[in-house]
């Protein structure tokens, strides 16, 4: 399917509307269901429910979500993502490689919370928005599940959440990560595979790059005149400037990160999809739209 024929709210797939938390709770507890039939996975309307009211501001102690790159669809896109390569790589595997229900809903909840370190309190007057935190925010959100997740009754899920949080971000280099044992290492290698093919598939992904996360940036003093450092070690200068970046970090995500220390377990989502790997098509799309548009022959305007 081409991107063209996908509305900006739509999966992959086109079959699961990504902005609404009923829709993605519903098709991921469908998965797992099914894939580990007999076990108790309520608790992820739990866990939507509770990430429903820390994104929409009625979550005691916490303002709304005010950042448009890393928001509610980005975080459901991610968690959908996360379930289909669970799905994928607990199809492929027996025995001891084989991750079970339990990392399965460790994995969702992680998913669901990893960018909860952009929320900020109700008592923050410091910064005008989370996207301040950019730079800190997986830290903070491995705080925020420790303090969340036992008031729920999970604190069984608080030791795997907060270590796995480290696999979507870049305070830590992925080989220095510590986990429990290799399986749960292999369940953090599909986090930050899943924070990534679900971001660089979005249907809207250069215009968000653009609009949103170069905003995002200046504010976590990664762009603009006031920029001090990134991830790349590139200040952004414009949103034109993080465009032109754009291929090189989508190839350097690809090289580096997914085929390189997640070991290509992306490719666990084609297996979802018996062989169709419609994540690594998609971001292919993307790829080649960016391309066309960085010569001058991509039809696309950025204001």
């Amino acid at each position: 399917m081409g991107q063209a024929q996908r509305e900006a709210h739509m999966d992959v797939s086109n079959t699961v509307d990504v902005s609404d938390p009923t829709a993605v709770a519903r098709a991921v507890v469908s998965i797992l269901e099914k894939r580990y039939a007999g076990f108790d996975f309520s608790r992820v309307d739990q866990l939507v429910m509770d990430f429903s009211r820390l994104y929409a501001g009625t979550f005691p102690g916490f303002r709304a979500c005010d950042i448009k790159y890393h928001d509610t669809q980005h975080v459901l896109d991610v968690t959908l993502a996360m379930a289909r390569l669970l799905d994928g790589h607990d199809n492929k595997h027996r025995g001891e490689e084989h991750l079970g229900p339990e990392l399965a809903l460790a994995g969702i909840a992680a998913a669901l919370f990893h960018d909860s370190g952009y929320i900020r309190r109700t008592r923050d007057t410091r910064h005008k928005n989370g996207a301040a935190y950019t730079r800190v925010h997986i830290s903070r959100g491995a705080r925020f599940m420790s303090e969340y997740l036992p008031s729920v009754g999970m604190a069984d899920l608080v030791g795997i959440c907060t270590r796995i949080i480290h696999f979507t971000g870049y305070e830590v280099d992925p080989r220095d990560i510590e986990v429990s044992d290799s399986n749960e290492g292999r369940l953090g290698a599909l986090l930050g595979t899943a924070d990534l093919i679900a971001q660089m598939a979005d249907v809207n992904y250069l215009e968000k790059c653009h609009d949103y996360l170069y905003q995002e940036f200046v504010e976590g003093g990664m762009a603009g005149e006031h920029g001090f450092c990134t991830n790349t070690g590139t200040i952004y200068r414009s949103p034109q400037h993080l465009l032109e970046s754009t291929p090189g970090f989508m190839e350097a995500a690809i090289n580096r990160r997914l085929d390189g220390y997640f070991a290509s377990v992306h490719y666990f989502a084609a297996d979802h999809f018996d062989g169709q790997h419609l994540y690594m098509d998609a971001i292919q799309d993307n790829y080649s739209r960016l391309q066309a548009v960085l010569s001058g022959g991509g039809g696309m305007r950025f204001a």
